[in-house]
C-alpha cells in the first residue's frame, strides 16, 4: 500500500494535479474545473484519513466487486 500526503495548500495541489494528467492511464475530464478537482482530491483525502482512524464506515473492495 502506498500513502501519499499532500500539504493543504493549493499550488502543492496543483503541482499534483499536473502530474496526474501526464500519466497515461489516469483519465480526467476537462468538464472540471481546477477548483473542482482540487475540492474532490482534498474531500477524498479526508476520507481516506476518516476510514484509516476507523471513523467511516468502508466496503471492502471484494464486496464493492460482488455487487457488480
Amino acid at each position: 500500500m502506498t500513502t501519499i500526503h499532500i500539504d493543504d495548500t493549493e499550488d502543492k495541489a496543483i503541482a499534483f494535479l499536473n502530474y496526474v494528467r501526464t500519466l497515461d492511464f489516469i483519465e480526467i475530464e476537462d468538464g472540471d474545473s481546477k477548483k473542482t478537482i482540487l475540492k474532490n482530491i482534498k474531500l477524498g483525502l479526508k476520507e481516506v484519513k476518516l476510514a484509516k482512524q476507523g471513523k467511516l464506515e468502508t466496503t471492502p473492495a471484494k464486496d464493492f466487486l460482488n455487487e457488480l
